[in-house]
């Protein structure tokens, strides 16, 4: 068994509290289905947001999954760094898994594609 991490962000397009928290869930949920994982996979997820979202904790919207309700998560922001992409989420998707590096499909949604064009995939 292994500890991996799965990368995986997108944006929203105002700093809402609606829009952050159905973005935050839609990505995790992708993460998830994209990987084959459930909640008891997980050992934490780490969630980033750029300055300009202070409308909400995405992690609310992780909570208020079902099975969720156990797995670690933790809320922080993005280093400001000029020229950065705006309204954006990130997270990290720690999980034990018996698969490797190559095998893990990270997410990258809306504008957010522009961050990992080589692991962008929709």
């Amino acid at each position: 068994m292994y500890c991996r991490g799965i990368r995986g962000a997108t944006t929203v397009e105002h700093n809402e509290e609606r829009e952050i928290l159905h973005a935050t869930a839609e990505l995790l949920s992708t993460i998830i289905a994209e990987n084959g994982l459930s909640p008891e996979d997980i050992a934490y997820v780490y969630i980033t947001v750029t300055n300009d979202l202070d409308a909400t904790f995405p992690a609310r919207a992780i909570r208020g999954m079902e099975g969720w309700d156990l797995v670690p998560l933790m809320c922080g922001l993005e280093i400001p760094v000029k020229g950065a992409l705006p309204l954006c989420i990130r997270l990290l998707v720690t999980v034990n898994t018996t698969k490797t590096q190559k095998e893990m499909n990270h997410v990258y949604l809306n504008e957010a594609r522009v961050l990992r064009p080589d692991l962008a995939r929709r």
